[in-house]
């Protein structure tokens, strides 16, 4: 199959579906499911800030999202259309990227076959249509595997750093990927010959990731007074205490947290959400007023949440585990506030998404034992990597998705090596016959 021949097939496999849900989704692309990122950017396009509110600026969320959002709201304006279309086409280039990824480990055909298998997930085919940071997780998850197997195979400094660079956006978008880069950095000191140039390649890696994340760091220096990445760390308690594991065990989401939940003291009781609330409903004097210091609040949930942890390992541990299992289902982890309950989503979360899943597992079970040893020690170090984050934070299906790729291109094997088997077979009956 020529690459031209196999980008249009991913292309429609990708595009056509998505196009379709989003048509019929358009009236509620904008009207639900949105999130922080979201008000960050129209706030930037009207005033200039990125925050919750006009001259306030905020470090709330991870930043990689909003920035995308901001030239498309830009150009185009903040409709489900613009929406809509500008994450088809960064769905449409996280399936290229697996498909240049799947064409040097298993062949040009299998490689569309994997990025069809990946592109086609139920659940990122209605996810990927809808405001949600993890189509920005998926475009740096597929781009840093295929950098780091072009830099194993022919190391080049130019790729080490943009390598690097990608990592750093990765974090970016997803704080959880912090120790991304050192684990790229690893991969190539463990692929390469031990020499100046693997350690080079290395460094590069780091240097990158750092390059593409200081001005950030920098910008919450100056404007917030701390450096973090993001300042919501409440997002960190309320994955690491006592509340967490009954919600999550009893089919609610870690938000659901008491409202009567320990907060830290006046001036900083409330979160910058609450605080963009009050401006929502008209009383902008309460929200600047009310509006806390991030980093204060930052530190005191962190310390909550680090505190909860040292204290109750045991408690830690079964929570890590739950966390685990809501990551590794096949089915999505439903939640009683989720998005389209009772409707024909339930159908999709209940049997399609997890016939989807089982099949993929099964596959790629035995796709792992025929693809090259060093790309399967990347695909499991990034799984376990994946897997500690979320042991360490919280597991749903949409911290997954981002690598399900990984899981399509070793089913892709485990279907290329069966066809390949068949073949040989009917070669075989053929040559008898004669």
């Amino acid at each position: 199959m020529s690459r031209r021949r196999a980008y249009a097939a991913v292309a429609a496999a990708c595009v056509v579906p998505r196009l379709a849900v989003l048509l019929h989704e358009r009236g509620t692309i904008t009207a639900a499911f949105t999130e922080k990122s979201d008000v960050f950017a129209r706030t930037f396009v009207h005033t200039g800030t990125y925050g919750f509110l006009p001259g306030e600026p905020s470090a709330y969320t991870q930043p990689l999202y909003g920035f995308v959002l901001i030239p498309v709201y830009w150009l185009a304006g903040s409709g489900w259309l613009a929406i809509g279309l500008a994450q088809i086409a960064l769905a449409l280039v996280t399936a290229w990227l697996v498909y240049e990824i799947g064409r040097r480990v298993v062949g040009a055909r299998a490689g569309a076959v994997a990025a069809a298998i990946a592109t086609l997930n139920p659940y990122l085919v209605w996810h990927d249509v809808h405001v949600n940071r993890e189509i920005v997780d998926q475009v740096c998850a597929a781009a840093l595997v295929l950098l780091a197997l072009l830099v194993a195979e022919r190391p080049s400094r130019r790729l080490a750093a943009l390598l690097g660079v990608v990592t750093g956006l990765a974090i970016l978008g997803n704080t959880r990927l912090v120790g991304i880069p050192v684990l790229c950095a690893a991969y190539l000191l463990w692929r390469l010959p031990r020499t100046r140039a693997a350690a080079v390649a290395g460094a590069l890696v780091l240097g990158g990731a750092a390059v593409a994340v200081a001005p950030w760091l920098l910008r919450n220096k100056v404007e917030l007074g701390c450096w973090a990445i993001t300042t919501d760390g409440r997002a960190l308690w309320k994955a690491n205490n006592p509340q967490t594991y009954p919600l999550l065990s009893s089919g609610q989401w870690i938000d659901n947290v008491s409202p009567t939940s320990i907060r830290p003291p006046a001036p900083n009781r409330i979160t910058p959400e609450e605080a963009w609330g009050y401006l929502e409903k008209g009383r902008p004097d309460y929200a600047y007023r009310l509006y806390p210091n991030e980093c204060a609040q930052m530190r005191f949930y962190e310390h909550q949440a680090f505190r909860w942890v040292r204290d109750h390992p045991g408690a830690k541990a079964k929570l890590g585990l739950l966390s685990l299992r809501l990551l590794w289902q096949p089915s999505v982890t439903e939640t009683s506030g989720r998005p389209g309950a009772g409707t024909q989503l339930d159908v999709g979360r209940r049997i399609v998404e997890p016939v989807y899943m089982w099949v993929l597992y099964a596959l790629a079970a035995a796709g792992l034992l025929l693809v090259p040893r060093p790309f399967a020690a990347l695909v499991l170090a990034l799984l376990a990597y994946d897997s500690a984050a979320a042991f360490a934070f919280v597991g749903a299906t949409r911290y997954r998705v981002a690598w399900d790729f990984l899981v399509a291109l070793l089913a892709a094997a485990a279907l290329a090596r069966a066809a390949e088997w068949a073949r040989e077979r009917r070669g075989q009956r053929e040559a008898v016959g004669v």
